[in-house]
């Protein structure tokens, strides 16, 4: 049966297929969905398990993600991926689903924003990295400390330094080996009076001359030098109390991750963690209809490649699914133009025209700020910011609902730092809003759209 694509609106009709989740499963999942036609209806999350494209938002370069021979920073290889599978159709919202119910047909799903009903649902939440919650740890998160060697180790950062690891399992006992690949020397910071970790790698650890073992330690916070950097970090011995200060330029989490499962809590098969049991080599979970890809069902790789291929699993699966059991509804790509590409800073230069609503870099701002006679709403950017990515798109919704009545801009504060210094900026992303040439509110970071678009009706 082929019908013309339909928006979801709430209470009406059922969805092939459900997404929830971003990162590298969820949106594989979504590629490849929306290309065989499925109209994939996706939920990126917003504030459960970190913001939309999952732990690779907080990650710098990706080095290791094949067809990138130079890396790419996380945000970038997220926001590509997400472009991707929006070009093919898939419908994405940027909510957390606050419930599921797959034990009555069709599955319902319920987000912050919405209703849906489904025949189908991947799983793709993700696991969290579990913290140690030191002081000065979102500090250094990503400048320093990491909760994955194989991911971040080999960095520039880290290459030829003292670096440590955190644990005592076997996740730390590989992390620890695999480190001395790159690092001068690594510290294990055990906090029993043993490791957990098999016979054979607590024997590998010990054999390594590269390796210290710390027994009877706690990790109470990181230390830096005269210039910001991480430069060590500060320990106490249970058995004797004693502080003191490691030196070490990286510090690396081996204690394990929490899967982001608890929603399927008592409706599908879980493991003894949290994770969810598949069938080997597949997706399915205990329930038909339900599949899960990426680190919520994988609690050994967990990389970002392994999560993007059980996405692509998944979503073969879905669709075969949905065949055998008669339940698909194909959506026909529909032939459009290509989309208008942002204006380049060049092209604002060469002309600007104030009836339209969005607009980019400084030439537009002076314009409009001195022309304009709507709300002004300046979105100040930087490129390698993760939650930048995730902010642009929720404000651009809300923007097209007050098309007429706004007018928007974003500032690339790396393509014009005297604008974003004139503007006293101290971080991205930072949403202002002007009116009659005065800033009437600031707004740091990413919040919920019902904020901005509050503000918005109320002022313009």
């Amino acid at each position: 049966m082929v019908v013309p694509p339909q928006p979801t609106t709430r209470g009406q009709g059922v969805e092939n297929l459900v997404i929830i989740g971003s990162g590298p499963a969820g949106y594989t999942a979504a590629i490849y969905a929306a290309r065989a036609n499925l109209k994939p209806v996706v939920f990126e999350g917003y504030q459960v398990g970190g913001v939309p494209g999952g732990q690779l938002m907080t990650t710098t370069e990706v080095e290791n993600f094949p067809g990138f021979p130079d890396g790419i920073t996380g945000p970038d290889l997220m926001d590509r991926m997400r472009r991707q599978a929006e070009r093919w159709g898939a419908e994405l919202h940027q909510e957390d689903v606050e419930f599921i119910d797959v034990n009555s047909r069709p599955f319902t799903i319920r987000s912050t924003d919405r209703k849906v009903k489904c025949h189908s649902i991947i799983v793709a939440t993700g696991a969290t990295a579990k913290r140690l919650n030191l002081p000065r740890e979102e500090e250094f998160w990503s400048r320093g400390i990491s909760a994955c060697a194989i991911c971040d180790g080999a960095s520039p950062l880290f290459k030829g330094q003292v670096l440590a690891v955190v644990g005592g399992g076997d996740t730390a006992t590989e992390e620890a080996i695999y480190l001395t690949k790159y690092a001068r020397h690594v510290h294990l910071l055990v906090r029993r009076d043993q490791m957990r970790a098999s016979k054979a790698m607590q024997d590998r650890v010990h054999d390594n001359p590269n390796i210290t073992v710390h027994y009877n330690t706690e990790t109470v916070d990181v230390v830096s030098n005269t210039k910001g950097q991480m430069s060590g970090i500060k320990i106490k011995k249970h058995d004797t109390g004693e502080e003191s200060v490691l030196e070490a330029k990286g510090l690396f989490y081996g204690i394990g991750h929490t899967p982001n499962s608890q929603l399927l809590e008592g409706q599908v098969d879980l493991d003894s963690a949290g994770y969810i049991l598949v069938e080997d080599g597949s997706a399915k979970t205990s329930v038909d209809g339900v599949f899960a890809a990426g680190d919520v069902q994988d609690h050994e790789w967990r990389q970002a490649i392994t999560a993007a291929g059980s996405g692509c699993i998944a979503a073969l699966s879905v669709e075969r699914y949905l065949v055998s059991n008669n339940l698909l509804i194909e959506f026909h790509q529909p032939h459009t133009e290509e989309v208008k590409k942002e204006l380049t800073p060049r092209d604002v230069q060469e002309g600007f025209d104030i009836t339209l609503t969005k607009h980019r870099g400084q030439y537009a701002l002076r314009k409009l700020y001195h022309e304009s006679p709507r709300l002004i709403c300046v979105l100040y950017t930087s490129p390698t910011c993760g939650p930048c990515r995730t902010l642009k798109p929720i404000l651009g919704k809300v923007i097209d609902e007050f098309d007429r009545n706004v007018h928007f801009v974003e500032i690339d504060i790396e393509e014009d730092p005297e604008v974003a210094e004139a503007a006293n900026i101290m971080g991205t992303p930072c949403v202002q809003f002007f009116k009659n040439k005065e800033m009437i509110r600031n707004i740091s970071g990413v919040k919920m759209k019902k904020e901005y678009r509050e503000f918005i009706e109320a002022n313009k």
